[in-house]
């Protein structure tokens, strides 16, 4: 009898401990069951997205309101980065999307400046038009050595 109790508790630790790692790696992983319920997407074009990944913060003014959730590439060779942004955080129409660099050689992020011009909301799938693309670092460099300056 206390063999078949002992076996039972250390069964149910082990379970116990499984779940727990399962619900770490889940909420580390930024991962929810339920985003849909806790955010909205929205939808920008750019012509060049080096470097950004998915699951990419979203910022405004500093403060991360979002990730990237999605990078394909359209019928007009650009390329279309679906974002979800948190509920509570309202995005006008005439907002500006551009990709940046965090630090010198640092992960690529979505940073959302707002006109302040009071536009309409964006709703779920709403495009922002205005938007920047990543800078072609490596162009850069080359178009320097080679004093092709422009």
């Amino acid at each position: 009898m206390k063999k078949i109790t002992s076996d039972f508790s250390v069964g149910l630790f082990l379970m116990a401990g499984f779940f727990a790692f399962v619900y770490l790696s889940l909420q580390l992983g930024e991962f929810s069951i339920f985003s849909l319920e806790k955010n909205y997407r929205i939808q920008a074009e750019f012509a060049n997205v080096s470097g950004l990944k998915l699951g990419a913060a979203v910022e405004i003014g500093g403060v991360n309101v979002g990730r990237v959730s999605k990078i394909t590439l359209n019928q007009d060779d650009m390329a279309e980065v679906v974002m979800l942004i948190s509920k509570d955080v309202i995005i006008g129409e005439d907002a500006v999307a551009s990709i940046r660099t965090a630090g010198m050689i640092g992960d690529k992020y979505v940073k959302i400046t707002q006109d302040g011009g009071g536009g309409e909301p964006l709703g779920d799938m709403g495009t922002i038009f205005e938007t920047e693309s990543a800078i072609d670092l490596e162009k850069l460099i080359s178009n320097y050595i080679f004093g092709d300056l422009k």
